[in-house]
């Protein structure tokens, strides 16, 4: 009877991390707009998120940039001296998620001002994240990083053992996404939401950098 061989292996962990400055940014806002009946404070929300989406139209967003997020119309009550609700009103909200992408004509700082200038006092900003539109090809400078670093770490042990590195054996992959801090425009601005959809002056949109990482698993035959 036949023995099986063994095959002497070693298994390294290579990580590659790629840097690059973001084209893509998506921006959350929303429109809260009251009024005393149902019917009003739903008709002022259209209007305001219209000549929002009509001011991101003219500054280069795409209908394909834009989707709405959400709907709703609820009851506001206020407590009376005695002790019991009344209504005070009715609250109409909807959000709207937006990429603005390099090379539109506006910088983003701009789109932003135009959007929050356009729906008035109305208008609330949720923030920002930065992205790559298309990150495949810094995922694949990525990815060599990552085998060269693990492939490094096996030649070392290798030769700290005496023996050869061989073929690989075996490859496993795992993959991050972008990654990128979520921006806070709101604080940058007075805490106050008047004041905030009354800034004329664009905030300042810093890119800053963002990560596209790779990590792998390598199993090497040692001979």
């Amino acid at each position: 009877m036949s023995k099986k061989s063994w095959q002497a292996s070693t298994t390294t962990f290579g990580r590659g991390v790629v840097r690059a400055v973001p084209d893509l940014i998506r921006l959350t806002l929303s429109v809260e707009s009251r009024a005393d009946t149902v019917a009003g404070a739903y008709g002022r929300a259209g209007d305001q998120v219209s000549a929002v989406v009509a001011a991101l139209r003219a500054a280069g967003v795409s209908d394909a940039d834009m989707a709405t997020s959400g709907l709703s119309v609820r009851t506001e009550t206020v407590y009376t001296d005695n002790g019991r609700t009344e209504i005070a009103g009715y609250l109409a909200s909807t959000g709207l998620s937006v990429s603005l992408r390099e090379g539109t004509g506006t910088e983003p700082a701009e789109t932003v001002a135009a959007a929050v200038n356009a729906g008035g006092d109305d208008v609330r900003l949720g923030g920002l994240t930065r992205g790559i539109a298309d990150p495949a090809p810094l995922l694949e400078q990525a990815r060599d990083a990552a085998f060269d670093d693990a492939k490094a770490k096996a030649e070392q042990y290798a030769a700290r053992a005496g023996v050869s590195l061989g073929a690989v054996l075996q490859i496993t992959e795992d993959t991050a996404p972008p990654s990128s801090r979520a921006y806070d425009i709101s604080a940058e601005m007075d805490s106050s939401p008047m004041l905030m959809a009354r800034a004329g002056s664009p905030v300042p949109v810093v890119p800053g950098e963002t990560e596209v990482g790779a990590s792998v698993r390598v199993t090497w035959a040692l001979d």
